[in-house]
């Protein structure tokens, strides 16, 4: 089953990646997010993250993978041009 979510996750990317490359290449998360993101990572390192924090930081870092796949077709669909 994880090889049919992986490649989901890149069925994905692909898809958003060829809408826009050039535009994908300039998304970031908004700060606001990634102070979140870090809150949450500091609070795992130190221990005393919650069961739904746990699960929210995850979420993260799976929206974080697939934005980073999709970036990654971007780049490849700008040099085959």
């Amino acid at each position: 089953m994880v090889a049919q979510q992986s490649d989901i996750y890149q069925h994905f990317a692909d898809f958003i990646a060829s809408l826009s490359p050039e535009k994908l290449l300039t998304y970031y998360a908004p700060q606001t997010m990634q102070r979140r993101v870090d809150l949450l990572v500091e609070r795992k390192k130190n221990g005393k993250i919650t069961g739904e924090e746990s699960n929210e930081l995850e979420r993260y870092f799976l929206f974080e993978h697939i934005v980073r796949l999709a970036k990654a077709r971007a780049l490849k669909l700008i040099a085959e041009k």
